[in-house]
């Protein structure tokens, strides 16, 4: 049964070390409330799954600079200036994912798959360190999956149930995030007392552990 909390609770479900997939594309679609509350905390040492690490000055970029990230496993980090910084400098492990692959990566956690086999990235730096197969005379690369503890995501629209709706490319990937985490926590902007349509839920509740309605952060 979905919970419904406030984002200053959500922090006590963080742990040092742990990996956390978090949604969004740069700012669109992206949590911000759990992230402002995990600044003013001393957790660290977290592995980010994200499309890029966004800004330097908004949502999970917050985190880069808070220095609460030591590796992230992303599309490229080239907006946040931060990031770069202490890239450069080794102070941040960066294993740099084409955008297609991350997200084949965790669908292939959610269905349960041993990997995927994509062409893209043979013969880079991509390629480094990864096994390649080789079918019909074709050379792959085995894309393992990925995994997080926690996958804090958004959503535009949310029922009582924990059904997830999303407006046009605010669903990128935060709808395919919830099938590969532990636990998953939702920042949601309308939250509905009757059921979503089925035919507008793009995440089923069955996924969905927590709610918080956001710009309500609450201190209980």
């Amino acid at each position: 049964m979905v919970k419904f909390i406030s984002a200053k609770q959500a922090v006590s479900l963080f742990k040092n070390g742990q990996t956390l997939m978090i949604g969004g594309f740069l700012n669109c679609g992206s949590p911000t409330e759990v992230i402002d509350e995990l600044i003013k905390t001393s957790l660290t040492d977290f592995t980010l799954i994200a499309n890029d690490t966004a800004y330097a000055t908004e949502n999970r970029g917050k985190l880069v600079v808070a220095n609460k990230i030591k590796k992230a496993i992303v599309s490229h980090i080239g907006t946040n200036t931060e990031s770069v910084i202490l890239y450069n400098a080794g102070k941040l492990d960066v294993d740099f994912e084409p955008q297609g692959s991350i997200v084949e990566r965790i669908r292939a956690d959610g269905a349960g798959l041993g990997g995927v086999l994509t062409p893209v990235g043979v013969g880079t730096d991509v390629a480094k360190g990864k096994r390649i197969i080789n079918v019909d005379g074709k050379d792959y690369l085995l894309e393992t999956p990925l995994h997080a503890d926690i996958a804090l995501v958004y959503a535009n629209y949310a029922d009582r149930y924990g059904n997830l709706a999303f407006h046009g490319s605010a669903r990128n990937f935060n709808a395919i995030m919830p099938l590969a985490a532990d636990t998953v926590i939702v920042e949601v902007d309308h939250i509905s007392e009757q059921p979503l349509p089925p035919d507008n839920v793009i995440v089923p509740s069955i996924y969905v552990d927590y709610i918080i309605q956001r710009g309500q952060n609450g201190t209980d």
